[in-house]
């Protein structure tokens, strides 16, 4: 199951730190947050395994 672990306010930042996960080895996938698409200018979660999300909300925090 896919755990939303950060909820990047633009599909910049949402790319970096999607990025930066996946050089730490974890799965990651982007969702655009409410009914805007990702390519516009609106709100990105950031998903990753469920088993995963301890991990990629430190490494997160770490980045930001």
């Amino acid at each position: 199951m896919w755990t939303v672990v950060y909820i990047a306010p633009n599909a910049s930042l949402a790319e970096k730190l999607r990025e930066k996960l996946a050089q730490e080895g974890l799965l990651v996938t982007l969702r655009a947050a409410g009914s805007a698409s990702i390519s516009e200018s609106g709100s990105v979660e950031i998903l990753v395994p469920e088993s995963e999300a301890e991990e990629a909300s430190e490494i997160i925090n770490e980045y930001i």
